[in-house]
C-alpha cells in the first residue's frame, strides 16, 4: 500500500468499525455536528516551529498539545495542566521546573508509526525544543527560549558551527528523568516560563513523524490533540475531524460572574468534549463574501468585517434584526498591537543614519492614526501608545507615544534632511535619486482602504508610494527573509507578558521573529536586563523599550482592535480567550446539521 492511499485509509477509518485501534472511539465528538468557519488570510501549513502564521497556528492549537493550557473563562488568564498531570514542581525560585506527564496519551494513527500505536513521552517536549533550537529551521520562535536552558546554547553553537545540530546530545537543562517524567533546568529563576511552555510550538512532537516526511512535514501535522487534519487544499480549504483517540473531557468551567459566562455554565456544564466532529475552515479574503457567508448561514461565527460593522451595530450594539434572529455578539479587545515595520535592511527605508531614521520618522508623522480608527476599523480600534498592549502584563495605561500625527513636522524634517520636492511636488533622495516606497499590502478591500489611507498620508508629505499586492504567507515568506520594504502586521499574545512583544524586535532574532531585521545594542541591552528581573519589575523597561521604538522607527505602533464575534443561534458554549486562539474543542452546535 502506497503512502497516499495509506493516508487515505485514516481519514476514512476514523469513525468507522472495524479499523484496528481506531474503532475503538474515546472522543464524545459526533461527526454530524460540523462547525464551518472561514479564514481571512491563508495559512502557511502547520509546522510552527517554522513560522508563527497565525492562521496556521489557530489550526496547530486544535491538533498539537502543550504540557500546559489555559482555563477557558477565567479573567485574568490562569494556567491549568493539559497534558501533564498537575502544575510543575519549582525549585530554586523559579530555575528548576519538573513536569509529570499523563500516561496513556496517543499520537493519531500515521504510517511514520508503522501500525504501533505511539505513546506521548517526555522526550516528545525535548525534541520539540531541540527543533526551535535547530538554526537550519529559523524559528520564530527560538527567542522565547535563547539563553534560557542550560546546555543548550553550546550544542546550537556547535550546530552553527558544523551545520548538522546533534539531535542525541545531552543538554543538561533538558532531561527526561524517566518515560513521564520532564525536568527544564534553566541558566537563570524565569516565572515566565510556564507561560512559554503553553505556546503551541512547544507542543509534544514525534521524532519519527518529522523524519518520514521530511520537507512535507508542514502538511502532515500528527498531534494527541482533540482534532486531526482530514482534508487541506493549501491557500482554499482545511477540514479537521475529531481524534477518536482522543481522551477528551468534561465541561466544568466557573463563571467570571459576567451574564455572557452565567449563560455557558448553564448550557455546557456536565458535557463530554468535545461534541464537535468535524471543523470546516474556508480561506474568505474579501471581507463582504465573508459577511454574506455569515448572514446567508454558511459560517456559524466569524469576527464582524470592518465594512459590515455599520451593517450590524448600532454603536456598540447589536442591532435589533440580529438579534430577533438570534445572533449573539461578544465584543473582544484582543492583547494586541498592529503595526508598520520597515526592513531596517532596504537601502531607502533602512539603516541608522540621521537621514535614513528622519525619513522613517516622517513617515510616522505623516500617518494619521484617528482616521484609520475611522475609516479602516468603523470605530472598533483604540490607539495603542506603547509596545506592550493592554490586557498584558508590562503594560502602563498613562504612558503616551512620543511620536503623533504631524504633516507640518513631517515635511521640516524631510527639507531639513535633503529630501527635496521635484518639479511633480514628489521628493527625491538626498542624493537625488527618486524616492519611492513600496508597500506590501493583500488583496482585500480592507487592504484597499488601507493602501489609501497610506497614499493620502503620504501625498501629503511629497513621498510616493507604491503598492505591491500579494497575500499574507507570500508576504510573510518575504519579511522573514528581510527582503520587503514596508509591510503591515499585527500581533496577538501567545503569553501574557510583555517579553513576547518585545522579542519581536530582538537583533538576535532578525529575519525570524524580528521582520524589521532591526539590530539595535540599546534595545537589546534594555531587553536582556528586563529577562533578568520577575516579570511584574520590568514594566520600566518596557517603557523605555518602546522609547527606543520611537527614536529609531523600525516600526509605527498603531492600534489595538476590537474584535466583534458574531455567532448563529445554535452555537453554544463561545468565548474568546485572550491567548487561546482555537476553542473549537470548548463549542457544541444545538442543532445538527444535515
Amino acid at each position: 500500500m502506497n503512502l497516499e492511499s495509506k493516508l487515505l485509509r485514516i481519514a476514512l477509518c476514523a469513525y468507522a468499525i472495524g479499523c484496528g485501534e481506531l474503532a475503538i472511539a474515546k472522543t464524545p465528538a459526533q461527526p454530524n455536528k460540523i462547525l464551518n468557519l472561514a479564514f481571512e488570510a491563508p495559512d502557511d501549513g502547520f509546522d510552527m516551529v517554522k513560522t508563527y502564521n497565525y492562521y496556521s497556528g489557530n489550526i496547530a492549537e486544535a491538533i498539537f498539545e502543550p504540557l500546559l493550557k489555559y482555563d477557558y473563562l477565567a479573567r485574568p488568564v490562569v494556567l491549568v495542566p493539559n497534558t501533564a498531570q498537575s502544575l510543575p514542581k519549582i525549585e530554586q525560585e523559579g530555575k528548576v521546573y519538573t513536569f509529570k506527564i499523563q500516561p496513556g496519551i496517543y499520537f493519531t494513527e500515521d504510517p511514520a508509526f508503522k501500525g504501533k500505536r505511539r505513546e506521548l513521552t517526555a522526550q516528545d517536549y525535548i525534541y520539540s525544543i531541540q527543533r526551535i533550537s535547530d538554526p537550519k529551521n529559523h524559528s520564530p520562535t527560538y527567542s522565547f527560549i535563547d539563553g534560557k536552558i542550560q546546555g543548550l546554547a553550546s550544542v546550537v553553537a556547535q550546530a552553527k558551527k558544523t551545520g548538522k545540530f546533534d539531535y542525541d546530545a545531552p543538554i543538561a537543562g533538558l532531561k527526561a528523568l524517566d518515560k513521564y517524567t520532564l525536568q527544564f533546568t534553566l541558566t537563570r529563576p524565569d516565572y515566565n516560563f510556564p507561560y512559554i511552555l503553553a505556546y503551541v510550538t512547544f507542543s509534544g512532537t514525534a521524532r519519527e513523524v518529522v523524519e518520514f516526511y521530511g520537507d512535507r512535514i508542514a502538511q502532515h501535522p500528527v498531534g494527541t490533540g482533540p482534532y486531526q487534519l482530514s482534508k487541506y487544499v493549501p491557500r482554499s480549504k482545511i477540514e479537521l475531524v475529531a481524534n477518536p483517540d482522543y481522551r477528551g473531557f468534561i465541561w466544568n468551567y466557573k463563571s467570571t460572574g459576567t451574564a455572557w459566562d452565567n449563560q455557558l455554565v448553564k448550557e455546557m456544564t456536565g458535557k463530554k468534549m468535545p461534541q464537535v466532529g468535524k471543523v470546516v475552515v474556508s480561506i474568505i479574503e474579501e471581507e463582504q463574501s465573508r459577511w454574506l457567508a455569515f448572514k446567508s448561514g454558511q459560517l456559524d461565527f466569524d469576527k464582524l468585517t470592518s465594512n459590515a460593522v455599520p451593517q450590524a451595530l448600532n454603536g456598540t450594539q447589536l442591532k435589533p434584526e440580529l438579534k430577533k434572529q438570534g445572533i449573539q455578539h461578544f465584543p473582544n479587545k484582543d492583547p494586541e498591537i498592529t503595526y508598520t515595520m520597515f526592513n531596517m535592511k532596504d537601502p531607502i527605508v533602512g539603516g541608522y543614519s540621521l537621514d535614513k531614521i528622519a525619513l522613517r520618522r516622517a513617515i510616522t508623522l505623516a500617518y494619521n492614526q484617528e482616521e484609520a480608527i475611522k475609516q479602516l476599523y468603523k470605530g472598533q480600534a483604540v490607539r495603542a501608545e506603547m509596545l506592550v498592549p493592554d490586557g498584558v502584563q508590562g503594560h502602563n495605561a498613562q504612558y503616551r507615544s512620543s511620536v503623533a500625527y504631524n504633516p507640518l513636522l513631517a515635511n521640516k524634517l524631510l527639507d531639513r534632511f535633503g529630501y527635496k520636492k521635484a518639479k511633480d511636488g514628489y521628493r527625491t533622495l538626498p542624493n537625488g535619486q527618486p524616492l519611492t516606497l513600496k508597500y506590501n499590502t493583500e488583496n482585500s478591500s480592507s487592504s484597499v482602504i488601507h493602501s489609501e489611507l497610506w497614499k493620502k498620508n503620504l501625498d501629503a508629505i511629497g513621498v510616493r508610494v507604491e503598492f505591491k499586492v500579494s497575500n499574507f504567507a507570500d508576504n510573510l515568506k518575504e519579511a522573514m527573509q528581510c527582503k520587503h520594504m514596508i509591510w503591515g502586521g499585527a500581533w496577538i499574545a501567545d503569553f501574557p507578558e510583555g517579553e513576547n512583544f518585545a522579542q519581536l524586535l530582538y537583533g538576535p532574532n532578525s529575519g525570524k521573529g524580528n521582520l524589521s531585521c532591526y539590530q539595535s545594542k540599546a534595545y537589546d541591552s534594555l531587553y536582556q536586563q528586563a529577562l533578568t528581573l520577575p516579570p511584574q519589575q520590568r514594566q520600566p523597561f518596557y517603557e523605555k523599550i518602546s522609547r527606543q521604538i520611537e527614536a529609531d522607527n523600525p516600526w509605527i505602533i498603531h492600534t489595538t482592535r476590537i474584535r466583534n464575534w458574531l455567532l448563529q443561534p445554535q452555537v453554544q458554549g463561545y468565548k474568546a480567550h485572550p491567548m487561546m486562539n482555537t476553542v473549537w474543542q470548548y463549542l457544541d452546535v444545538q442543532s445538527i446539521k444535515k
